[in-house]
């Protein structure tokens, strides 16, 4: 699974007290929560993820794990009697010292600590290694469960990659090549996708260890705010200024849409900020095909300057007649 960094959900540094932990929950989870934000399609996910982090980091059992183990905290008991049968069996004599599959990786001691090789000669000591399992996520990512003794398979390393994007090529279903360590990775991207919004791909991460399967590829999409439109889940928002004339006596206002221009009727006497709906104008519904959400067009009246004498003679005899 992708690693998750508790602390950056919640915002607060890897010391935070409890309290500190208990605050910034509440405060995320008041601003997150889907009855909150019934047009964020995104928010339910982030609420999830604020209720995770503050489960673990709020219990001080839990956080210590986390804290030591990462990702694999939930492994933590089974790690620790790992280790300790190593211990007892002299060291990491269960893989042999002298290497994995014959792919130019191994380890041993020097008598001071524990030291290991990644396959291209890289030191890791015991120093500076992380512990247990930072040499199993460095090194093999995780270990294919079944195995054991020295022909264990390991799997492979998952890999994580940003990918921008503007607004509307999220809004079209279309195929990018990545290149990802290397090799070239032809994806098709579905129309509606999120800001943040991850996908995996399966088997498109690091090789496996010793015949143990090939890691994820877990991609994050990047969508920056659009210049004309805003995005609250899969309506879309804009603003539209109308002059004062028109908005008066009403007439033909042009709209802009992912789809180019329509031409609006605009009533008499609309007032400043009066929003109307265009049904299915909004953006593609995520793997729903032909299903789009809503466009909310907001009027901003503009009013008229450098006024001739006349005009505004016009406009006083329009006020004393109120």
């Amino acid at each position: 699974m992708a690693y998750i960094d508790y602390y950056q959900v919640l915002g607060v540094d890897k010391k935070a007290s409890q309290d500190d932990i208990k605050k910034a929950f509440r405060k995320l989870a008041r601003k997150y929560h889907p009855d909150l934000n019934p047009n964020d399609a995104t928010a339910k996910d982030k609420f999830q993820a604020i209720n995770e982090a503050n489960e673990v980091l709020s219990d001080p059992e839990k956080r210590k794990k986390y804290d030591e183990y990462g990702e694999h905290w939930k492994h933590a008991d089974e790690f620790e009697a790992q280790k300790r049968a190593q211990q007892q069996a002299g060291g990491f004599g269960g893989f042999g010292g002298s290497g994995f599959g014959g792919s130019g990786a191994g380890f041993g001691t020097d008598g001071g600590g524990t030291y290991w090789y990644s396959s291209d000669g890289q030191e890791f000591s015991g120093s500076n290694a992380g512990g247990f399992s930072d040499f199993f996520e460095q090194m093999f990512g995780h270990r294919t469960r079944g195995g054991g003794g020295a022909n264990a398979g390991f799997r492979g390393q998952d890999y994580h990659a940003d990918l921008n994007l503007s607004l509307r090529e999220a809004a079209k279903t279309h195929k990018q090549i990545l290149t990802v360590n290397g090799k070239q990775v032809r994806i098709t991207i579905p129309a509606g996708v999120a800001n943040g919004q991850v996908i995996k791909l399966k088997g498109y991460g690091g090789e496996g260890i010793n015949g143990g399967p090939a890691g994820d590829l877990y991609i994050t999409f990047v969508i920056p705010d659009d210049s004309v439109f805003k995005r609250l889940g899969d309506d879309l928002y804009v603003d539209v200024t109308v002059d004062l004339y028109t908005a008066l006596l009403g007439g033909d206002q042009l709209v802009d849409t992912l789809d180019g221009q329509v031409k609006l009727k605009v009533k008499p006497e609309t007032q400043n900020g009066t929003k109307v709906r265009l049904k299915g104008k909004g953006f593609p519904i995520y793997k729903k095909e032909g299903q789009f959400g809503d466009l909310i067009v907001t009027y901003s009246v503009k009013l008229p300057t450098n006024l001739t004498e006349q005009q505004k003679e016009m406009f006083r005899k329009i006020q004393s007649m109120n």
